[in-house]
């Protein structure tokens, strides 16, 4: 009986320090409505969590761009996980990675009214005064475009590891069907590249509202990874690099995806867009909009596991007037949003897209992924890595350089001389391997990870700190945390090196620079020589 009662006044004294920390959190009032987070007296910071940047995307507003969230009275508690964006899976095969990311880790539902962010902030209270605004890093989840969702990621923990220097947002967006059905029908009755459109939507909330949790609006760095990586190119060569005024200052990319990004009226993203119960229509996007949402939901879920292995039916296109043309292009013409970038990858990047167990050889693999291929180019690429290893190993290869390894550093070409790269080689270096670097609580990935893969505090310092030592100097190559093992970073173009995270074989950390290697370069020059194919 006395344990009971113990554990009932423990129970109830939790409550009431929880019911305590939210009452204590400030208030912050953003004219259209007023929300309240809760403290964590542990990590000594705020968070504002569900916090309404667009109006739901419901009814007429599905496939449209976002608009103004409704106004509302009273003040709203941003205590809980918002929704998330319907999920869908990619490819088919029962090994597929990303079909068993976890997702109930905040106890999320899902819904179309998911246009919500969170904003996390250091201790209790908010600066008032220009002068004590903060650095602000908006990560934008990965996922392929159809999966993710802000409950995944504690941006709380970017703030302890940046020594409460940051403040930090993280965001969703429409995905899969919701977010970028493309195709003739949408361009003339809605928006494409929806799911683009909302975040760059939650990019210009940022600019309006940040200052209100203590941020600066003028001093905002875009992160992603993997879909949210190659998010962070779209908004790098967003309107021809030239979005006015601009939404951030700089820009990290972990894991950059690029897959083919086709022109929304080509004939692939038209088949996609035809594949519906709405396909007899004269107007085929009222008809949609129509549509119950489990009926659609059931499409999204269709249409993306009858694509090939790892591929996905629902990405970003070229729509003319967001993104003016691939993105390739514009970066070769140096048009670019934002200062500075900082670059990671991973050392296994293309595995995760690959059946494991595949028997097709790499020419009828390359002709599979990039269909619009010809035999001259099918043929270029397959040579690049016929002496390679077996089959799949040349896969993994082909697939990570051409849409991740490649892409990056188009990007770090680009930029001329303001840009920096880095490898997470912790083995076995896998896509989303270093999420929990960084997101140490994170709990999902490519191996089913619980936290970091490699959990020493030293890695963890080295490896994180260069986050966030750019969001708040604009350079990886600035040491706020004594104890900091980090060599000094070299800017990309000057000897390309790199800067190389892994652990010795007796298990310590060993970071270090190293040499872009030429072959990879040299296979790069001929994944971009090929990109209109691609398309890139």
């Amino acid at each position: 009986m006395s344990i009971k009662i113990n554990l009932l006044a423990v129970s109830q004294t939790f409550l009431a320090l929880a019911a305590l920390a939210t009452a204590n959190a400030p208030i912050v009032d953003l004219g259209y409505a007023q929300y309240q987070g809760s403290v964590d007296t542990t990590t000594n910071t705020t968070s504002f969590l569900g916090i309404r940047y667009a109006a739901p995307p419901l009814d007429n507003l599905r496939w449209a761009a976002p608009q103004p969230p409704p106004t509302v009275s009273g003040v709203q508690q941003a205590t809980t996980q918002p929704n998330q964006c319907y999920q869908g899976p990619l490819g088919n095969a029962s090994t597929n990675p990303f079909e068993n990311i976890s997702l109930s880790k905040r106890d999320v539902s899902q819904s179309e009214d998911c246009l919500f962010l969170s904003v996390y902030t250091p201790g209790s209270t908010i600066a008032t005064t220009p002068s004590g605004r903060l650095p602000v890093v908006v990560f934008i989840h990965g996922g392929g475009y159809v999966l993710g969702a802000e409950s995944l990621y504690d941006g709380a923990e970017l703030i302890t590891e940046s020594d409460y220097g940051v403040i930090s947002v993280i965001i969703q967006y429409r995905l899969g069907l919701f977010g970028f059905l493309s195709g003739e029908a949408v361009k003339e009755g809605g928006a494409l590249n929806a799911g683009l459109l909302d975040q760059n939507y939650a990019l210009q909330w940022v600019q309006a509202y940040i200052s209100q949790f203590g941020g600066d609006p003028t001093k905002v760095t875009i992160w992603g990874q993997s879909a949210g990586a190659g998010s962070v190119i779209q908004h790098i060569v967003a309107h021809g690099g030239n979005t006015h005024p601009p939404l951030f200052r700089a820009a990290m990319t972990s894991s950059t995806f690029l897959p083919s990004q086709y022109n929304y009226n080509d004939p692939i993203p038209e088949l996609i867009h035809s594949t519906h119960s709405c396909g007899s229509s004269s107007d085929t996007l009222s008809c949609l909009r129509a549509v119950d949402v489990n009926t659609l939901q059931t499409l999204n879920t269709d249409i993306n596991l009858d694509g090939f292995y790892g591929m996905i039916a629902f990405i970003p296109v070229v729509d003319g007037t967001f993104i003016v043309e691939r993105p390739t292009l514009t970066l070769s013409k140096g048009r670019l949003n934002g200062n500075h970038l900082l670059s990671v990858t991973n050392t296994h990047e293309g595995n995760v897209l690959v059946d494991q167990s595949m028997t097709m050889d790499i020419a009828d693999f390359i002709g599979t992924i990039y269909p619009d291929f010809g035999p001259a180019q099918i043929a270029g690429a397959a040579s690049l890595y016929q002496n390679m290893g077996s089959n799949v190993n040349q896969a993994n290869l082909a697939i990570g350089e051409s849409m991740f390894l490649c892409p990056t550093y188009y990007m770090l070409e680009a930029f001329r001389g303001r840009a920096w790269k880095g490898e997470f080689a912790i083995p076995p270096g896998l896509h989303g391997d270093d999420i929990g670097e960084y997101f140490t609580s994170y709990t999902s990935g490519p191996q089913f990870i619980d936290g970091p893969l490699y959990n020493n505090s030293q890695f963890i310092t080295s490896f994180s700190n260069s986050f966030m030592a750019m969001v708040m100097f604009e350079t990886p190559d600035h040491r706020y945390t004594p104890g900091d093992i980090t060599p000094p970073w070299n800017i990309w173009q000057r000897g390309l090196t790199e800067m190389i995270f892994n652990e010795t074989s007796a298990g310590l950390p060993h970071v270090y620079t190293s040499t872009t290697g030429l072959a990879l370069l040299e296979r790069c020059a001929y994944w971009r020589s090929v990109s209109a194919y691609i398309p890139q």
